[in-house]
């Protein structure tokens, strides 16, 4: 990506609008209940810079959960070990979707120290480079609770004499984020989970890139968007080379309703009489129960892909909404071409096909590896010398 080549007094130096960042990070969840599923030494670490073991929970005394999410010595040591010998760096993750009422409590002044030295303690005990926080949901009232454990942990970690990596992930709340955006080396927002059957909604997609220019049919606002969320917390004062954005392995099929076009839910931007129904379903399921190619349809505006299941009657329609090669590369893209740190991959094991053979059993994660490295190619840093020309 070439910028504007400008001349002095003999001199020709041609800049690059890469060069004020490195290279994107690439940093995935891999949750400690998936590890019998996808085993770490089936997970090609090449692709990514960064993982987070999922997760801790928080108890509302500050003491730490390890077992609800299977975060035991023996997985601790088992991603450690793989990841490590890659050269990728491993962070423990402490949160959650529900975490809250846990937080709400173990961040107060009563027991903030606490929380503070055991996740300090843990990473220093198992070895971790550095801590996650997702403390989900944020509210306003958790802003000053929110803010003393960051400033609180960034200064724990800073204490322990090596370096160590502090990162969150969020949907919500760039007002809390932005006077302690230094604290953070990523933030990393959860750009799916972007639709639902609320009164008033259409059907959409689990995490379009744009919303195409497509808007509510009452009200008139944007629908939700990969890009809609990062100009939200760009314009509440987050800097964009700290955001990541998510990239889900999982996909919502809808199925059934009434009143739709098609009868049931089939086609994305429908209005119903009857809602649908939603459930999550990971790349793997996608793609061994519902993909047909002549099911497959790319919709150019929001930029992902999805599956249509228009049968006779609405009880067996579909609509599928998911991520594909091709639409990950196109958020990869995005993201450098924004400015942004790097890319977040929500989960690891929801992208794996260990029944198909050998080279084709994580197509996700090598269309992330393929298209991180062509978009760092692309801004690659080029040796000064060779820039400057002497006339």
């Amino acid at each position: 990506m070439s910028g504007p080549c400008r001349v002095w007094t003999g001199v020709a130096l041609c800049l690059l609008s890469a060069a004020v960042r490195g290279a994107m990070w690439s940093t995935a969840y891999y949750p400690g209940w998936t590890q019998n599923t996808l085993r770490a030494t089936n997970v090609d670490f090449t692709a990514l810079t960064h993982v987070v073991h999922f997760s801790l929970v928080p108890r509302r005394d500050g003491s730490l959960d390890t077992v609800a999410n299977v975060i035991t010595p023996a997985n601790s040591t088992n991603i450690l070990t793989n990841a490590h010998a890659a050269g990728v760096k491993v962070l423990i993750c402490v949160g959650g979707a529900g975490a809250q009422a846990g937080f709400q409590i173990a961040a107060t002044p009563a027991h903030r120290a606490t929380l503070i030295s055991n996740l300090v303690s843990f990473v220093r005990t198992r070895g971790y480079d550095g801590i996650d926080v997702d403390w989900e949901p944020l509210t306003p009232s958790d802003a000053a609770n929110f803010t003393n454990l960051i400033v609180g942990l960034r200064a724990a970690l800073d204490a322990t004499g090596s370096p160590k990596l502090l990162t969150a992930a969020t949907a919500t709340q760039p007002a809390f984020f932005a006077p302690v955006q230094d604290k953070f080396d990523q933030i990393n927002l959860m750009t799916y989970d972007l639709a639902g059957t609320w009164n008033g909604w259409v059907t959409w997609f689990n995490s379009a890139l744009t919303d195409g220019g497509t808007r509510f049919p009452k009200g008139g606002k944007s629908l939700p968007s990969v890009d809609g969320m990062v100009n939200f917390f760009v314009t509440n004062g987050v800097a964009r080379a700290k955001l990541g954005i998510g990239m889900p392995f999982y996909g919502y099929v809808w199925t059934a309703g009434r009143g739709t076009s098609t009868g049931g839910a089939a086609l994305p931007r429908q209005t119903w009489s009857t809602p649908p129904t939603i459930t999550t379903l990971g790349f793997n399921g996608i793609m061994t129960n519902f993909f047909q190619p002549s099911r497959y349809a790319w919709d150019t505006n929001a930029q992902v892909p999805y599956l249509s299941v228009d049968n006779a009657g609405a009880a067996s329609d579909r609509f599928i909404s998911y991520d594909d090669a091709i639409s990950l590369a196109a958020k990869v893209h995005y993201a450098n071409t924004n400015g942004l740190g790097g890319v977040m991959i929500w989960e690891l094991s929801q992208g794996w096909r260990g029944e198909q053979p050998a080279g084709k059993r994580d197509p996700l994660l090598q269309a992330v590896k393929r298209a991180i490295a062509s978009e760092n190619l692309k801004s690659k840093i080029p040796d000064p010398q060779s820039s400057i020309q002497v006339r």
